[in-house]
């Protein structure tokens, strides 16, 4: 049997092999290739990318999932599939963990499951995930994300993601082209689009609490400039720190569009394309990831839970599972530029610190579990 690859060259691999969110196929074989040489029971899933893997048996039950979908974004000039996102650390983070559990299963009793779940970037897989039934009996979930310089130095870590709302939706505007010397005859959609800027920068919410509303596309007109286009197609990025803030947000813009509708006399149609919830953790949860860090890297190094104005659908696992107890580990990394830069990078030395406290994270909770058990039935 030959070794096991190290945790820098399985990242290297993934980092070279990014496919984008639901092509993920090589990714997934390359974990499972990985895995038949553990004593891990690996599923996988014959309608689409992505896998399980599970040590131990019985209860409880804790999971630990890392997302394995690369970005589409342009790279020096050229389109392509990037990991800009820190998922390929994350999944070399979680096979070293499930490594490092394997060499400790006579100290532990229970199961860990770890969920490679595809598209993530595009908010979609974790709820697939659910529907797979993959955390149906699982009691404690545990997630990981790279964090940019600007919220974590490096070697810090966060106990906890206060991850906010996304909403993503595309919008139609439906009319008719006219002649550029006729400008009376239709309705303008450029204008029309203009309108509905200038209107959702008027909208005004709680100001403690984060929200945004963005056009991130607008497409109008094509190569006649003679022509004055009555039909366009625009995409809206709504983020919020929580979810009550979002509902109020997407009321907000679902009732400038008819407005501007009514105003300019012109269907404007408007389509939820994906959402991403805002965090919901498990104070238990928290508190047992707080313990493993301070554990692994003193006191110093541990922060309070970080919030971020970005989304993750991890969150959707407890949403649709409310009894799950669950949290995401904050990694200091020296990220920068930033999340989603084509040209993002990060001090590689903290992956295998993340995965000691991850590690760490799991004898905690197996360990306090079985104790209560044990407590309980004497």
């Amino acid at each position: 049997m030959s070794s096991r690859p190290t945790l820098e060259e399985m990242f290297e691999h993934l980092h070279h092999h990014p496919e984008i969110s639901w092509k993920e196929t090589e990714t997934t074989y390359y974990i499972a290739s990985l895995l038949e040489k553990t004593n891990a029971r690996v599923t996988q899933f014959d309608d689409g990318p992505g896998l399980v893997a599970e040590l131990g048996s019985g209860r409880p039950c804790v999971a630990i999932r890392a997302d394995i979908d690369a970005l589409w974004q342009e790279v020096d000039g050229k389109w392509k599939a990037n990991h800009s996102c820190g998922h390929d650390a994350h999944m070399a983070i979680v096979l070293e963990t499930l490594f490092a559990l394997e060499k400790k299963q006579s100290v532990w009793s229970g199961t860990v499951r770890f969920i490679f779940q595809p598209a993530e970037e595009i908010v979609e897989g974790a709820l697939v995930m659910v529907r797979k039934g993959v955390v149906n009996d699982v009691d404690y979930l545990y997630g990981l994300h790279l964090r940019p310089e600007q919220e974590l130095r490096t070697g810090e870590f966060a106990p906890g993601i206060q991850h906010g709302a996304a909403r993503f939706l595309e919008g139609t505007i439906s009319g008719e082209d006219a002649h550029g010397a006729r400008p009376h005859l239709n309705k303008n959609a450029i204008d029309i689009g203009a309108e509905i800027i200038h209107m959702m920068k008027g909208i005004h919410l709680n100001p403690r609490i984060p929200y945004s509303v963005k056009v991130t596309s607008f497409h109008s007109g094509g190569k006649s400039s003679n022509i004055i286009p009555g039909t366009a197609t625009f995409s809206l990025d709504l983020r919020a720190q929580t979810n009550e803030v979002m509902e109020e947000l997407t009321v907000k813009v679902e009732a400038i569009m008819n407005a501007v509708s009514d105003l300019y006399d012109t269907p404007i149609d408007l389509v939820l394309k994906s959402e991403a919830a805002a965090a919901e953790w498990s104070e238990e949860a928290v508190e047992y990831m707080e313990k493993s860090i301070r554990g692994v890297v003193g006191d110093r190094a541990c922060r309070q839970i970080i919030q971020t104005t970005g989304g993750d659908d991890f969150h959707f696992y407890t949403i649709k599972k409310p009894d799950l107890k669950a949290t995401m580990l904050a990694i200091g990394c020296g990220l920068k530029p930033g999340l989603h830069h084509p040209k993002m990078t990060f001090d590689h030395k903290v992956m295998p610190v993340a995965s000691d406290i991850l590690v760490r994270a799991v004898l905690e909770t197996l360990g306090n579990q079985n104790d209560s058990s044990d407590s309980h039935r004497n």
